[in-house]
């Protein structure tokens, strides 16, 4: 393969993941506490095209270099349901799962038929003791900034709520979760961290910012197609014309 057709190869490849990459944080951008993916290019060049000899041209191909996942703040937004918790500052709830705990953001709980704190897709809220949070369902409850979970103003249970420090141990496990990827890491309280009862965390993907973002990679991906195709009429137009000098 020419270099032509080999770097416009290799820059459609990171486009289309790029473009994955969009589809997703668009897909998931009204999810409550989702946040968005960011990626950075870099050029690579293999160890057989480093060492080509003087006058040569060896192919550098474009390649997404690193990819992230961006744990800015979103904005708080008010529900009124009291069942909704933001947190405003570093840290993530904990959700008990049958594969293990789960961190999120995303604060859109309910409360069970059987008095239990739950996501939306019925995982456990987990207390700082690491058991379920049981209420009173037939009655309301408050929330404290420190995670202090009241009912008729005594204390029923206190929210777990912790913080990496080094997020990139958190891998994505589909919507608004996160799975610690390093279970040697452990988890610290995040004591910064303060809860807002009646709020959700609006995602950090933005729509517009993405939306526009994609049609730009689509315009992208048309130029390097067009790149291959050139590629491709060049290398035909070659053969052709060694073919008619040996005829």
């Amino acid at each position: 393969m020419d270099a032509l057709t080999a770097t416009a190869a290799s820059g459609i490849r990171a486009r289309i993941e790029t473009l994955d990459m969009l589809a997703n944080n668009l897909a998931n951008s009204s999810a409550a506490g989702f946040k968005a993916d960011r990626e950075s290019y870099g050029l690579y060049v293999s160890a057989e095209s480093a060492e080509s000899p003087d006058g040569t041209n060896p192919a550098i191909l474009p390649v997404i270099q690193t990819r992230w996942t961006d744990f800015a703040q979103g904005t708080l937004i008010p529900t009124s349901n009291p069942a909704d918790l933001a947190l405003n500052g570093k840290g993530f709830f904990v959700a008990t799962t049958p594969d293990g705990p789960l961190y999120t953001r995303g604060g859109s709980f309910q409360v069970s038929r059987s008095g239990q704190l739950e996501t939306h897709e019925g995982y456990a809220v987990q207390g700082n003791d690491g058991k379920p949070i049981l209420l009173d369902n037939a009655k309301t409850f408050q929330v404290t900034s420190e995670g202090t979970v009241l009912q008729d103003g005594q204390q029923t249970s206190r929210l777990a709520v912790v913080n990496f420090q080094d997020t990139a141990v958190l891998t994505k496990r589909g919507g608004n979760y996160f799975q610690n990827s390093a279970p040697s890491v452990t988890p610290n309280p995040a004591t910064e961290a303060e809860i807002q009862q009646g709020k959700l965390e609006d995602g950090s993907s933005e729509s517009a910012h993405s939306a526009a973002r994609l049609v730009t990679i689509l315009r992208q991906f048309e130029g390097l197609q067009k790149a291959m195709t050139i590629g491709a009429d060049m290398n035909r137009r070659a053969v052709e014309d060694v073919a008619r000098v040996n005829s």
